[in-house]
């Protein structure tokens, strides 16, 4: 899923992004396929370059710029978030896409492991948006983007963690879209299933470019969009929410499950 597919481990890490002119950036990890897409959008429109939190060197080795700022971020640290936001002063733009899957299941897992989602997903998220607030509206309003997933709106019960967490991101990004409108914010969500990545790669069901699913998004900021949904299936999910649960789980009728 977007951010995490489910089942796999991610960084908590944020990056920055800080050109000399143009988009400022903050809040990808760059070893995940949406992230790399992303930093690849974010470069080709704003001609940046990306500097990734500790241990990720890759994708800066190759865009090799010297107006690469390092600014590492764990978003679940409230001190971490309050100095990467000292820092990127110029940030106009902040993508909350770290994020991470423990495979909570609904029955079984330890209540610890959907702490730890909650921590991330759901007040991570908060935590950086309330930092950089003030940060955007001071630059003339900016955007924030929140990366989501289709399990915003549907849960399955081997991560139900996950789920939870993200449908508790998306309840805050729309909270967090009609607090900051006064100052001329604007808040967009992406809603995402699976990407077509190394992290999915055993999976079957339909999959998406991430390239396509970066140029999207940030399509959808520069059209100001609240939401991006970036696939069928996430657009058949949204569209399910209006009949009930019933649409939603159809294995309640003895039929198969979306997911």
């Amino acid at each position: 899923m977007a951010g995490a597919e489910v089942g796999v481990d991610q960084p908590r890490a944020g990056l920055l992004a800080v050109p000399t002119s143009g988009l400022r950036h903050l809040g990808l990890p760059v070893d995940q396929g949406e992230g790399r897409s992303l930093i690849h959008q974010v470069v080709a429109r704003g001609k940046v370059l990306v500097e990734p939190a500790v241990g990720q060197t890759g994708l800066v080795h190759q865009l090799r710029d010297a107006r690469a700022v390092p600014v590492a971020v764990d978003i679940t640290d409230h001190e971490s978030v309050r100095a990467a936001a000292d820092q990127a002063q110029d940030v106009t733009l902040l993508i909350n896409n770290a994020g991470l899957s423990t495979q909570a299941d609904v029955l079984t897992a330890d209540l610890d492991s959907f702490r730890l989602e909650f921590e991330t997903h759901v007040l991570g998220t908060l935590a950086m948006s309330r930092a950089f607030a003030p940060v955007l509206g001071r630059n003339g309003g900016g955007a924030v983007v929140n990366v989501l997933s289709v399990l915003s709106w549907i849960s399955i019960t081997a991560s139900a963690g996950y789920a939870a967490a993200k449908a508790a991101e998306w309840s805050v990004t729309n909270a967090l879209r009609v607090a900051l409108a006064e100052q001329g914010t604007q808040v967009t969500a992406l809603h995402v299933s699976y990407l077509e990545t190394e992290l999915a790669a055993k999976v079957t069901a339909p999959k998406s470019d991430p390239a396509a699913v970066a140029r999207a998004t940030l399509d959808g900021v520069e059209a100001g969009l609240h939401e991006v949904l970036a696939d069928d299936f996430s657009k058949q999910v949204q569209a399910a929410l209006a009949v009930g649960p019933e649409a939603l789980y159809p294995q309640l009728a003895g039929r198969p499950a979306l997911i």
